[in-house]
């Protein structure tokens, strides 16, 4: 007899770094990069884009121990956007393209998990003030280098201060990615213990912005979270859309 598939609905993680590199995007360029039946956020006349680097620990389904947990480095790729839910106006991000080092969440994402993965080597390296990000893909590079002690200061175009940074990332908690059918899966980000702090970039560089049209592309700011738990639950609200699939190299 045939053991039924079942989706893994939650799962528990530690955040144990957070790199959140935000860019101010032309506004028709974002509306390019997005499916229909979503809009790009507009704060200051401009679209908020980005790129989350993100170095879990103990990724595990929800009623599981830490114990067993795995540890993986991911990249992901996001528009912030809002769309008509079926009780009014929601907003989260859109995420074209998701990378991974790990062998077991490229196996597991778009089956058992939402979140479709492309193969990628993502390195995180602490510094004596600091921390060193690459992402080397065949379809992605992304290098950052970022300054990250108590007295680094917040500057951004898109926001005055960073509490209004902080609110802004932490309320768009629902996460679209397309699956490999070109279907939209969500994922769903909640922590108790949310905190961020600013990050001066001292080096960067992004193949996904470099190649967006001329001047349509600034780095603004970025953030930094530490060793905050997270739990990751599969969106169960209709997807607003549909979107081309995503295509898995390697």
């Amino acid at each position: 007899m045939a053991v039924p598939f079942r989706p893994i609905t939650h799962m528990a993680s530690m955040i144990e770094r957070r790199l959140l590199v935000t860019y101010s995007l032309d506004p028709d360029t974002a509306r390019d990069l997005l499916p229909t039946g979503l809009a790009p956020q507009i704060i200051a006349g401009r679209a908020v884009a980005g790129v989350c680097l993100i170095r879990l620990g103990a990724m595990r389904p929800g009623w599981l121990t830490p114990e067993v947990g795995h540890r993986s480095a991911n990249a992901a790729h996001r528009i912030a956007v809002r769309w008509d839910g079926p009780d009014g106006p929601r907003s989260g991000v859109y995420i074209p393209r998701r990378h991974t080092g790990s062998l077991l969440a490229r196996a597991v994402g778009g089956r058992l998990v939402p979140g479709a993965h492309a193969p990628a080597r993502v390195r995180f390296r602490d510094t004596t003030d600091g921390l060193d990000v690459t992402v080397e893909a065949p379809d992605a590079e992304v290098r950052v280098t970022a300054r990250c002690g108590d007295d680094t200061a917040f500057r951004s175009t898109l926001f005055a201060t960073l509490d209004e940074a902080s609110g802004f990332f932490r309320k768009d908690t629902v996460g679209w990615s397309p699956t490999r059918a070109g279907d939209l899966e969500g994922l769903t980000l909640s922590t108790n213990a949310w905190s961020v702090r600013p990050a001066e970039v001292t080096a960067l560089r992004s193949s996904f912005f470099e190649a967006l049209p001329a001047c349509t592309a600034r780095f603004d700011h970025a953030l930094l979270m530490r060793d905050v738990p997270a739990r990751w639950t599969r969106t169960t609200e209709p997807a607003p859309t549909t979107a081309r699939p995503v295509m898995l190299d390697g």
